[in-house]
This record gives C-alpha cells, sequence and structure tokens, in this order.
C-alpha cells in the first residue's frame, strides 16, 4: 500500500436479512481496521462502510469481499464508490423536486454501468414511481412504498444484466456526511 489513502464507501449486499448472512458491525470494524484500513466506521447493519485505503476500487472491493468471507463463511458482494462519487450522487439527485419521503426513494450502487441497450430496453412505469439509470447509479422514487409500487418488484438484476445493491436515501445522505468528515485525530 503505496499511494495516499481515498476514503471510500463499501456497499455489503444481502447481509443481515433474516437469520442467515449475519455479519456483526463491530465485528466488521474490527476485522478491517486488522487489514490495515484506516477510519473504518459503519453505519446501520445493512451493511455500510466507510474506511479508508490507498487501493483501487476493484482491488479494495475484492480485498474487503475476500476479507468477509475468511471471517464469516460466506461470500458477500460488495460494490465500492469514493466519498467523492457518493457526494456526486447526493449533488446529482435527479428527484429532488419529486421524491417526498426519503425513505421511499432509493439509489441501487452497482458495480458496473448497465449495457446502454439494456437501458434503453427498460419498459415504461405503470403503476405509479419513477427510475433513472445514470451511470452506475439506479434512482427509483417508490411513492407507496416498497411493497406497494409495482416498479420495486421488476427484476432489476435481470434488466440492467448487473446485480446491485440498494440504499434508501436517508442512507445515502448519511454515507455522504460520514465520508465528507475529518477522521477523528487520535
Amino acid at each position: 500500500m503505496t499511494s495516499d489513502p481515498t476514503r471510500y464507501v463499501a456497499l455489503l449486499r444481502g447481509i443481515n436479512v433474516g437469520r442467515a448472512r449475519q455479519v456483526g458491525m463491530p465485528r466488521l470494524t474490527e476485522v478491517l481496521a486488522a487489514r490495515g484500513y484506516g477510519n473504518v466506521r459503519t453505519h446501520l447493519r445493512s451493511g455500510n462502510v466507510v474506511l479508508d485505503s490507498p487501493l483501487g476500487e476493484a482491488e479494495l472491493a475484492a480485498d474487503l469481499a475476500g476479507a468477509i468471507e475468511e471471517e464469516f463463511g460466506f461470500a458477500v458482494p460488495v460494490v465500492v464508490r469514493t466519498g467523492t462519487e457518493v457526494a456526486a450522487v447526493v449533488a446529482g439527485d435527479p428527484f429532488a423536486t419529486v421524491a417526498t419521503d426519503p425513505a421511499r426513494y432509493l439509489v441501487t450502487f452497482l458495480p458496473d454501468p448497465p449495457a446502454p441497450d439494456r437501458v434503453d430496453a427498460l419498459p415504461p412505469v405503470e403503476g405509479g414511481g419513477e427510475y433513472l439509470v445514470r451511470g452506475r447509479e439506479l434512482y427509483l422514487w417508490l411513492p407507496d412504498g416498497i411493497a406497494n409500487t409495482p416498479l420495486a418488484a421488476w427484476k432489476w438484476d435481470r434488466l440492467l444484466g448487473v446485480p446491485g445493491t440498494a440504499r434508501n436515501w436517508n442512507t445515502v445522505t448519511k454515507l455522504g456526511e460520514l465520508t465528507a468528515e475529518a477522521p477523528p485525530r487520535g
């Protein structure tokens, strides 16, 4: 690890839902700090980690996935964004004038941008809600909630050809705040 560290957000997919695939955030913090990552913090139990690393994005995602599998015994897909990228997602909010409830507004972070032909082939919305694919993010406004807005049930991984991991707008903005904070001195 030679270059200056970058502040990253690592998003773990599909953990701590039900009894399977449990990852304790305090233990995850310990494991990642022991691997040499700096300023490791977690937010909520849904797998949101803020840390500093000199690794590039792909190398970091692979190392984190390996560390999690080694410690917890199962594979967890990891999507990584720099703090700057998360800040750009927040600043470029495409539904700022429409999304009135941040709990019903999701951003799905994709490891790679979907192919343009897949995005072009997405069907029109029926039954309320809006979506937008921009780069490596899928924005979903679900005004009637995740359970009651038909758009939420679409098989996005299959439609886009890229699996992602979603966070509601409250979490996205909090992660933006955490990446912008100065690391603790001590």
